[in-house]
């Protein structure tokens, strides 16, 4: 099926006015629907297997080689590609500087039964994640150590709020992604192997650096503020914590999860 190309230049068309709405969750979920802006997050995309279901692109942005091969391959998929104004694209992006691409994705399906956890060494889990940029950083770092993907538990932000996408830079696309509640991971983590390893500052925790990981390990951080609730960090098989050695007592959620990424990444390479 081939998709079309068209112009839109009113504010008031009914497109455009049910695509602004993707900036509220609400209307997200009823559509199954999330934007992303940017050429290079459009392109990972690309380079990743997904396409919009609409493309946006203003005149500056149309003339690059990378939005010229984007249209391309989204009209051979079947989707359209609408030709628009900045101020289209402010409205749909919420920001009076927009970039000049804007895309329209599916947001994908995913439950914990769709994964293969064998996948990757390495998952990133997070409790009740609550920032935006935290779980962009954490989707970034996932892709940077080769991780399966993110889990989130329980009340966690929206991952595909514009925010969380933006600060994804690309890697919403990369990495799987499933939001899911704690006593459904917890049984579907002891279904089969892998570690569950927790950042957690109690007194029976260890050095990061002085345990051994085995893969697939599953890295569990906290909420931000409260961090994780004790129950869930003594069903963990191992609860590590970095040394802090200023006033500081503990680390941001998404620096806790890159640093223990890399450990265990480190681990496996020296092995």
């Amino acid at each position: 099926m081939t998709g079309r190309r068209s112009t839109i230049e009113s504010l008031s068309n009914p497109l455009i006015k049910r695509m602004r709405l993707l900036r509220e969750k609400r209307h997200r979920r009823a559509e199954g629907l999330f934007l992303a802006e940017g050429l290079r997050i459009a392109t990972e995309a690309r380079e990743a297997g997904v396409l919009p279901q609409w493309l946006f692109l203003a005149a500056e942005g149309a003339a690059h080689p990378l939005a010229r091969a984007l249209a391309e391959a989204t009209m051979a998929a079947g989707g359209e590609v609408i030709d628009t104004t900045p101020a289209i694209l402010s409205k749909l992006s919420g920001k009076d500087n927009p970039q000049t691409v804007v895309g329209i994705y599916a947001e994908p399906a995913t439950r914990l039964a769709d994964l293969d956890r064998m996948t990757a060494p390495i998952w990133l889990v997070a409790e009740r994640l609550r920032d935006p940029g935290n779980l962009g950083t954490m989707l970034r770092t996932g892709d940077a150590v080769g991780a399966g993907g993110l889990i989130l538990l329980d009340e966690s932000t929206d991952p595909y709020a514009v925010e969380a996408v933006r600060a994804s830079m690309g890697a919403i696309f990369t990495q799987r992604l499933v939001q899911a509640r704690w006593d459904d991971f917890h049984t579907w983590l002891r279904s089969g192997p892998g570690e569950l390893v927790a950042t957690w500052l109690g007194d029976d925790s260890i050095d990061y650096q002085a345990a051994r990981y085995a893969a697939p390990t599953f890295i569990l951080v906290g909420n931000e503020s409260q961090g994780l609730p004790a129950t869930y960090a003594a069903a963990a098989d191992q609860r590590v914590k970095m040394p802090m050695m200023g006033k500081a007592d503990s680390l941001n959620a998404a620096v806790a999860a890159a640093v223990m990424a890399y450990e265990v990444l480190n681990q496996r390479r020296r092995s």
